[in-house]
């Protein structure tokens, strides 16, 4: 029986895959905000992950409970027209799709896989003199950012830790989720769109399923749907992400009072 951790468990892909892996018999724990969207028999963990505060008690709560973990399933991702301010400083968009899964990765103990559902690949640039997009804010733009992060993060991960935990980025194309998020008149359509054209759920989590149920061999591996990709991420920015990373949890960690990053 394998133990799952899957984060944005209660929607989209992240609930199609709590419910397939409970239909095998194996322990799903889910983490996010509303119980009342939780597939039956899920461990459910309440959390607004775009907190690092709120990270910080999940991976207490997890560490304490699942001292192993097969695979941990980074989902949770939420689109914002407008440029939105957690109450700890930090722009939304890069709190929930990068932030929180930095702090997850490098967080949870005794993790053998970890599948971050990202979007790699992509040729975009971070803007280092702007991370938190305080000027000339765009969601997309902001998503894509977040989604170099990833590769960064992948990158600084694997060569740290990947002797002991495999780190896998994968891009599961056009799925026709419900797109959680804040749209404007512009870009409505285009969640719309994705709604009523995207390949079923049932088929956009078969690739993620695949790197679950037989994981790399490899610290890192990055993949657009089954196809292998190279994530493109250069190890020095990922180097300069990660301490820029630590910098800002450990200025926000000293102001909430929540000691040092495990």
């Amino acid at each position: 029986m394998k133990t799952l951790v899957i984060t944005g468990g209660t929607d989209g892909m992240g609930r199609a895959l709590a419910r397939a892996y409970l239909g095998r018999g194996d322990r799903v724990v889910v983490v996010g905000r509303d119980a009342g969207k939780v597939v039956p028999g899920a461990e459910f963990v309440r959390a607004d992950l775009s907190l690092i505060r709120e990270n910080r008690r999940v991976i207490e709560a997890l560490n304490d409970r699942f001292p192993e973990v097969d695979a941990l399933v980074l989902c949770a991702r939420y689109f914002r027209t407008s440029r939105f301010v957690t109450d700890e400083g930090v722009e939304g968009t890069f709190a929930l799709d990068y932030l929180s899964r930095f702090l997850l990765s490098y967080g949870l103990a005794g993790v053998r896989t970890i599948v971050n559902v990202s979007g790699p690949g992509q040729p975009t640039r971070l803007r280092w003199d702007d991370l938190m997009f305080e000027r000339r804010y765009d969601g997309v733009a902001a998503q894509f950012q977040a989604g170099k992060a990833n590769d960064l993060l992948g990158v600084g991960f694997a060569a740290r830790h990947g002797d002991r935990t495999g780190y896998v980025l994968i891009h599961p194309g056009g799925v026709a989720t419900s797109v959680a998020g804040q749209y404007d008149a512009v870009t409505a359509p285009h969640a719309e769109a994705l709604r009523r054209h995207g390949m079923p759920v049932e088929e956009g989590i078969k690739p993620i399923m695949a790197r679950i149920d037989d994981p790399p061999a490899v610290p890192l591996s990055a993949f657009m749907r089954e196809r292998p990709i190279d994530p493109a991420a250069d190890p020095g920015e990922a180097e300069r992400l990660h301490a820029t990373t630590l910098d800002l949890i450990r200025a926000n960690s000293v102001a909430g009072g929540m000691g040092t990053l495990a």
